[in-house]
């Protein structure tokens, strides 16, 4: 487990006083945080990732969804927050289906953004509290504690997943056979706060069926899904 005092954080905010505060509150937690006020900056700087980018919507230049994209593309399993005060349900949606990992609605208490991170830097990094046994289906061999896929079948490539479809696959893959609801998926995967469509779970389970395509991931329609094995 990391100690949570050793974490780098990406802080993209435009505006100066909110940033100044959401960086003290993170220093507290002794965590070392980068600052950048616009777009283009952020883009600079995926080439070397942090543990935590925490990304506003609306930026001068480049805008947080480009951003995210070019993270998704570039550093997978890096966790992302989202946060914005343009039409908030919009963007939560639209946030979530792209990938990122939580979503905060401007105006918001500092605190609440601080025991987030902690949440999101806990379940990424932590040590695990389950099963850490790795997992070989149809030629992938599934890591959970490196969090890491590695498919047999092509050269032992790494599969480059994100946060939210490592999840996904470490869930179903936990118990291969059991059905999971939509609510179960959603609980585990995006946390008990999320308020965005069922959609975001579909979206998830088809970028998976792409990247894993020899995993036999059912769909029971209604309900949710399943991992068989074969």
């Amino acid at each position: 487990m990391e100690d949570m005092t050793d974490f780098h954080i990406y802080l993209v905010e435009d505006e100066q006083n909110l940033s100044e505060v959401i960086k003290a509150y993170m220093e507290k937690e002794q965590w070392h945080v980068t600052v950048f006020d616009n777009g283009n900056d952020a883009i600079q700087a995926i080439e070397h990732p942090p543990h935590l980018w925490v990304l506003d919507i609306m930026l001068p230049g480049t805008d947080g969804y480009q951003i995210l994209k070019e993270i998704r593309n570039k550093q997978g399993n890096i966790p992302v927050i989202f946060i914005s005060a343009r039409d908030q349900d919009l963007d939560r949606v639209l946030g979530l289906e792209m990938g990122s990992d939580d979503y905060l609605a401007k105006p918001f208490l500092p605190q609440e953004l601080i025991i987030r991170a902690k949440k999101l830097l806990s379940r990424v990094y932590g040590e695990q509290t389950k099963e850490t046994k790795k997992v070989e289906i149809n030629d992938y061999i599934i890591d959970p504690e490196a969090r890491t896929i590695i498919d047999a079948d092509n050269k032992d490539t790494y599969v480059d997943l994100t946060t939210k479809e490592m999840d996904l696959v470490l869930l179903l893959t936990e118990e291969v056979g059991k059905a999971f609801s939509r609510e179960d998926i959603i609980e585990s995967v995006w946390g008990e706060n999320y308020f965005g469509s069922e959609r975001a779970v579909d979206d998830v389970v088809r970028r998976v069926r792409k990247k894993l395509p020899r995993i036999h991931l059912e769909t029971l329609y209604g309900f949710g899904y399943r991992v068989l094995s074969s």
